[in-house]
């Protein structure tokens, strides 16, 4: 019983999330262009989308519901054509927001990518425990070459 209302919570947080923004201002090496709290793999992942239509499919339930037969509202972030674009799951939380909002840096060192994000500062008092599978996709210069995604949380 408490892992399905557990689920039903996470399940209506996600569906009253706002959407997904791309940051104003860009980068000189990365662009965050969508990241979500909910839909992510329950372990720690990435992968690189490699055209169109991957990249429809990988955002499609995070910028709201469509209807069925009606002219879609919906504004997605452009495929950049230039550069390699990331998916990163962060796993799985128990509690707390781990939203990426800004990326601050992107370097390649020993064939591991190193996104350094801002260190989220903890909330104060009694927080209601919330599965959450928060993901994120950003994009890298094309040149970059790694084997694996590592996050360095910075303030």
């Amino acid at each position: 019983m408490k892992r399905l209302l557990i689920v039903f919570a996470a399940t209506l947080m996600s569906c009253t999330s706002t959407p997904s923004q791309k940051l104003s201002g860009m980068q000189k090496n990365a662009e965050l262009l969508a990241s979500e709290s909910q839909g992510g793999t329950d372990e720690v992942s990435f992968r690189i989308i490699k055209d169109e239509k991957d990249f429809r499919n990988s955002i499609r339930g995070s910028f709201g519901l469509i209807e069925i037969g009606t002219e879609s509202l919906v504004k997605y972030p452009a495929f950049p054509k230039d550069k390699k674009v990331v998916l990163y799951n962060q796993g799985s939380f128990r509690s707390g927001s781990h939203r990426i909002t800004e990326i601050k840096s992107v370097s390649v060192k020993n064939q591991v990518l190193y996104v350094e994000v801002p260190a989220e500062e903890p909330s104060g008092g009694m927080e209601i425990q919330v599965i959450s599978n928060p993901w994120f996709i950003f994009t890298v210069p094309s040149d970059y070459q790694f084997n694996s995604v590592e996050l360095k949380y910075s303030k």
